[in-house]
């Protein structure tokens, strides 16, 4: 590890409308590389405020789609990272809850209305998910701990069959709100990071966070070694995670099907 490097945080403590300025003071201070995890408006703010210090990123929507980088193989400018195909995941979790609730029709879905670069590719991901196996979504927006309040008592008002969230990190900074609602109201849902089926959520669906921090930590390293990201590829996830919480399945009354348990890559009892 290097003995001559300083690391200096920041957090807009869910609040997005302050990382531009948090963005701006790590360019005033000549920071070596800017590092964004689990943030697409992190990362969007890091590279609206500067053109030249390299940026590392872990998001979950398309970096190309957005204007991160011209293409995942060559991106072309000061940005490269980890894309953990979060969005384009909600299907796949849209199927998973389906398996485990058959008769389920109606699904909301959690958003954060702060976060577009996210929310508009993952409803419309979900959309066309839901379509196909004759269900439909109903979207719930909050950016704030009383919005996440808000948003469960509409789905309840609205009789959700289930819900999903969208890969954001501010949800995941949420999850003991956000579990404790779902348990209260009775509510199923999937999740896209294994904390929340570790703190009691019941499935979770997604690639390994360990891994994503791994290779941002190695493409960091690489760049203070003065490797230029124009010319590191945008890196995609290998290992994804499947989590079921047999105990909270039994606390909501839902049996999980064998089919399910059988796919499942680790089951919490």
């Amino acid at each position: 590890m290097a003995k001559n490097a300083t690391v200096d945080y920041r957090w807009a403590e869910g609040h997005n409308e302050a990382l531009p300025a948090l963005a701006a003071d790590l360019v005033l201070r000549r920071v070596a590389v800017i590092v964004a995890p689990i943030s697409t408006p992190a990362a969007l703010a890091a590279k609206a405020a500067t053109s030249t210090i390299p940026i590392v990123f872990v998001i979950g929507a398309d970096p190309v789609k957005i204007g991160l980088v011209a293409s995942l193989n060559r991106p072309g400018g000061n940005a490269t990272g980890v894309s953990d195909i979060g969005v384009q995941l909600g299907a796949k979790r849209l199927t998973l809850l389906h398996e485990l609730l058959p008769n389920a029709t109606r699904f909301a879905v959690l958003v954060n209305p702060s976060n577009p670069g996210i929310t508009e590719a993952f409803v419309a991901e979900l959309r066309a998910a839901a379509s196909a196996i004759g269900g439909q979504i109903e979207v719930v927006t909050a950016s704030t701990n009383s919005g996440i309040d808000t948003a469960f008592a509409t789905m309840v008002k609205m009789r959700a069959d289930a819900f999903l969230i969208s890969p954001e990190a501010l949800f995941v900074t949420r999850r003991v709100q956000l579990l404790t609602l779902a348990a209260r109201h009775s509510l199923p849902a999937i999740y896209h990071r294994r904390e929340f089926t570790d703190a009691g959520g019941l499935m979770s669906y997604g690639s390994s966070i360990t891994e994503q921090f791994r290779q941002t930590g190695l493409y960091a390293g690489r760049i203070l070694k003065d490797e230029k990201p124009a010319e590191m590829p945008v890196q995609l996830p290998t290992k994804f995670e499947f989590i079921i919480n047999l105990q909270t399945a039994k606390t909501f009354g839902i049996d999980i099907p064998p089919s399910l348990l059988a796919r499942a890559d680790e089951v919490i009892e």
